[in-house]
């Protein structure tokens, strides 16, 4: 009988008959032992044996219930053309993959269509029901399946990266292949500790990785795409190994190496727990030098590493520290990633040093000429919150906002025609301009 029913030839009722008896005679005498306190809670831990539903592990699962592919119980079972039942997702995916032969018999199919096996799905759910099973919900993911078969690959490339370099540079380049394409070796990743030392272990091993760009290249890309699932950017910031490969990946690897590296920081950062963790390894210097350097390809990766980074209080402080405020206004006044960067600079002009910087290196004009030639209003709005901050700052730079003031009218035209932020910020500063003695004197 279901354990639903019956413990070990108890019956549910039997079961809180026992218990009130135990119960009572506990509560009306006023020496009760030990031992009739543990009678009772092992009655009642009984009874809540007998309402907890049963589980697969607790019974033998007969074999034509088995997915042939994954080896789990069907939740969809359907039939392929030539007659074998497979598991719905299981058998969709190996179809994906572009395969057009039977997985068991290896006959060519004369077509692909899935025919549900409801004899097999009612006898399944009557099996469970029986013995107080509840039926595994289906997969709808069907790229999020993990089959015993990737599970075997993964492993295979995984030992791969301890053999030869030439081992080592196959299973690395279609471990960066297959990351990037299959959802479910992202997922298998995150099962075993064991996973992440295996995978940098070329990376660790002196001169391996260094003399061979292209092995590096693979590797920290694999770490990428790895990265994008969100059960393993915990588990890779706060290893030390993966923080600390990934910085000597952005000081010299290839430029599609730093890049990558960059954009590896960037997802990973997406948890402000690991923004702590990278702010702290000293990534963000190197993340500016890569910026500083100006290579089309990675300079993106990079202020959208620096951006994410910098959406953490402590680590705005490190930023400015490292030389930020001159690397953005040189790449702003050549035009280039104004919008990207104008966000970070934004971030910055809550730290004091970043204000008195801005000053320093020429960002009034810089910032004005920006609200006149943008077309971007989220910039605008960024360029002005920027200037608000600094005229509030320091007053010194009243005079020559003023008088851009007068021959530009920049921040009169975006108080009549900006987004309301835009329009609010512009208008303090106007007013700020009016109240200034100082600037009263006019000619």
């Amino acid at each position: 009988m279901a354990k639903r029913e019956r413990v070990r030839g108890v019956s549910a009722s039997e079961l809180k008959e026992k218990l009130r008896e135990l119960v009572k005679a506990i509560v009306d005498s006023d020496d009760y032992t030990v031992e009739a306190a543990d009678e009772t809670i092992a009655t009642l831990s009984a009874l809540k044996h007998i309402k907890s539903p049963n589980s697969l592990d607790d019974f033998p699962l007969p074999p034509e219930f088995r997915c042939p592919i994954s080896t789990q119980l069907m939740t969809d079972p359907v039939i392929l053309s030539t007659g074998q039942t497979y598991d719905r997702p299981f058998i969709q995916r190996w179809l994906n993959e572009g395969h057009r032969t039977c997985p068991q018999t290896q006959q060519v199919l004369s077509h692909s269509i899935l025919t549900p096996n409801y004899l097999v799905r009612d006898m399944i759910v009557q099996w469970c029901r029986d013995r107080g099973i509840e039926l595994p919900k289906p997969v709808n993911d069907i790229d999020e399946v993990v089959t015993n078969s990737d599970r075997n690959h993964l492993n295979s490339l995984l030992r791969k990266l301890s053999l030869s370099v030439s081992d080592q540079k196959q299973a690395a380049k279609e471990l960066r292949l297959l990351t990037k394409r299959m959802p479910s070796i992202r997922i298998l990743v995150g099962e075993s500790s064991d996973v992440i030392p295996q995978l940098l272990s070329p990376l660790s091993s002196p001169g391996t990785a260094s003399t061979d760009p292209d092995l590096q290249e693979d590797l920290i890309t694999t770490v990428l795409n790895l990265s994008i699932h969100d059960d393993n950017k915990k588990a890779f910031a706060e290893d030390p190994a993966v923080i600390s490969l990934l910085i000597d990946a952005l000081k010299s690897g290839t430029i599609q190496t730093r890049s990558n590296a960059a954009a590896a920081i960037f997802t990973l950062s997406a948890l402000d727990s690991n923004k702590h963790i990278i702010g702290k390894s000293g990534a963000i210097k190197h993340l500016l030098e890569l910026l500083d350097e100006g290579q089309p390809l990675a300079m993106k990766d990079a202020a959208s590493a620096i951006f994410n980074l910098c959406l953490v209080h402590e680590n705005k402080g490190r930023t400015v520290r490292d030389g930020a405020v001159r690397v953005i206004l040189k790449k702003m006044m050549d035009r280039i990633l104004v919008d990207e960067l104008l966000a970070i600079l934004a971030l910055l002009s809550s730290h004091p040093r970043a204000i008195e910087e801005m000053g320093d290196l020429g960002a009034v004009p810089l910032l004005l000429g920006i609200i006149r030639e943008s077309t971007s209003e989220r910039s605008k709005e960024n360029c002005v919150a920027i200037l608000y901050t600094i005229c509030f700052s320091d007053r010194t730079k009243l005079k020559e906002i003023r008088e851009e003031e007068k021959a530009n009218g920049t921040l009169l035209k975006l108080a009549q025609c900006g987004t309301s932020r835009a329009k609010r910020k512009a208008n303090c500063i106007l007013e700020r301009l009016n109240r200034s003695p100082s600037l009263t004197h006019t000619a």
